[in-house]
């Protein structure tokens, strides 16, 4: 049972905040947020589950952000939806019916391994400055990445939208603006099916979710302007900074 003080909806509203501009440049504000919400004395899946709400209302405002600046890349959606959902709906229901001990190895193991990456081989996540945008169809290996993607955030959220670029960016070459726009597009429908699930087991604490959420728009909305508004390279080192604290946070969690 959770007490909701001043001091738990000022911890929400602030990680909220940072997590939406983390999550809105790279990926990774989970890890604020979920600790924040387990502080309160909500059970891991509980906690998890209610995450949800704020992920998905900073999705829409940051998309939103996006598309009005011209960045949402509309040719392939179709393409690229369907995977991403089938794999969220396929980790959502893992999530509510494995066990919660399975969150902390998978995380850990997906934010090394595209710590690597992105340190190793840097064109995961940077294409080249005349590389096309490729398209999903005709492309099993951009299907596979996005199901995996898709699966990996209805399991555990946090740090999909390193998993999510690298798909995007590093498997169909989109530059990290629009795929971070993209990113948002897919976590927002992947989140969307996870959160029906949970809401479905009664595994979201709503008040906390909500509030949680006003600081996660916020942070979309400036999360945005800051993407629009630094270089390819300056996101790049970002990512690569992110995936480093993303690795921290769940040996520590």
């Amino acid at each position: 049972m959770f007490e909701l003080t001043p001091g738990f909806i000022a911890l929400l509203l602030g990680t909220g905040l940072i997590a939406g501009v983390i999550n809105t440049l790279a990926g990774g504000g989970s890890n604020l947020t979920l600790p924040a919400l387990m502080m309160m004395g909500l059970p891991a899946d509980v906690a998890n589950a209610t995450n949800r709400v704020g992920v998905f209302c900073q999705c829409v405002v940051g998309l939103k952000g996006f598309d009005k600046h011209g960045k949402l890349e509309r040719t392939d959606l179709k393409g690229i939806l369907i995977p991403t959902l089938l794999g969220g709906l396929l980790g959502g229901l893992s999530a509510s019916f494995l066990p919660v001990s399975l969150l902390k190895p998978v995380l850990l193991g997906t934010m090394v391994i595209m710590a690597l990456l992105i340190l190793l081989k840097p064109s995961t996540v940077m294409p080249g400055p005349d590389e096309l945008a490729g398209q999903v169809k005709g492309n099993p290996k951009a299907w596979i990445a996005l199901l995996l993607a898709g699966f990996y955030g209805g399991f555990v959220q946090a740090g999909v939208g390193f998993v999510l670029i690298a798909a995007l960016a590093g498997v169909l070459r989109y530059d990290l603006v629009r795929a971070n726009a993209l990113k948002l597009l897919c976590s927002a429908a992947f989140t969307a099916v996870a959160l029906a699930v949970f809401i479905w087991q009664g595994q979201v604490a709503w008040i906390p979710g909500l509030i949680l959420a006003v600081g996660t728009m916020t942070g979309a909305k400036l999360g945005v302007g800051m993407a629009l508004n630094v270089s390819q390279k300056t996101l790049k080192w970002f990512l690569f900074v992110m995936t480093l604290c993303a690795s921290a946070a769940a040996l520590y969690f």
